[in-house]
């Protein structure tokens, strides 16, 4: 059921019933599919992968906000030296692209380019549909590169694409997309702490 279904005559009342739908959402998200995911993307960084990235809009802005978390916060007090690329980051290259070619290319046209199998994928979009995600999860899986959707609604074709997906069961894009956050930050900071000293993890902000 989509959220809201009624006015709420005051904001107090909206964030009340708000935080019930994201508590709702947490409670529903598949463990054993973070735990894949977080083991997934470890190997890869500990493989020298690439870790792509890439969205639309808000889930956009995850992307980028990933690159950050992953790249620098787990290479904080660690050995670790991952390699992170948002495909969502490059203003210019996107709308050439979009521009002389298609919209719906974005994302792939970047991985045929840049990636190689041992990679992985991660895609952010609460529909699932958006149809440069799904050829961008279409293009990994043809071409040996490990996918991760995070996806939200009813998971759409992305979800069915890919490797695993990480799915917030929502009907709101604020919801999903504050779970979707929250993911990649315990995936990062997850990722971080399993390589720390363990004298230092008390230490240290997160």
């Amino acid at each position: 059921m989509s959220f809201p279904q009624k006015p709420y005559a005051d904001a107090g009342g909206y964030l009340a019933a708000y935080r019930d739908e994201v508590i709702a959402a947490w409670r529903k998200i598949d463990e054993q599919a973070v735990i894949r995911a977080a083991d997934l993307i470890g190997a890869a960084i500990a493989a020298g992968a690439t870790v792509f990235c890439c969205g639309n809009g808000g889930s956009a802005a995850i992307a980028n906000h990933l690159l950050c978390d992953f790249l620098k916060g787990i290479q904080t007090d660690t050995a670790l030296r991952p390699r992170v690329s948002s495909l969502s980051s490059h203003l210019e290259l996107i709308t050439a692209i979009a521009n002389d070619i298609a919209y719906d290319e974005v994302f792939a046209y970047q991985l045929r380019t840049l990636a190689r199998p041992g990679d992985v994928l991660m895609t952010i979009s609460a529909s699932g549909n958006s149809e440069n995600i799904v050829r961008a999860v279409a293009w990994a899986r043809a071409n040996q590169v490990t996918s991760i959707a995070l996806t939200g609604f009813e998971g759409g074709r992305s979800a069915a694409l890919a490797d695993l997906n990480l799915h917030v069961q929502a009907a709101n894009y604020g919801v999903v997309e504050d779970v979707h956050q929250s993911l990649m930050h315990i995936l990062a900071q997850y990722l971080r702490q399993r390589e720390m000293p363990a004298e230092l993890i008390a230490q240290r902000n997160f």
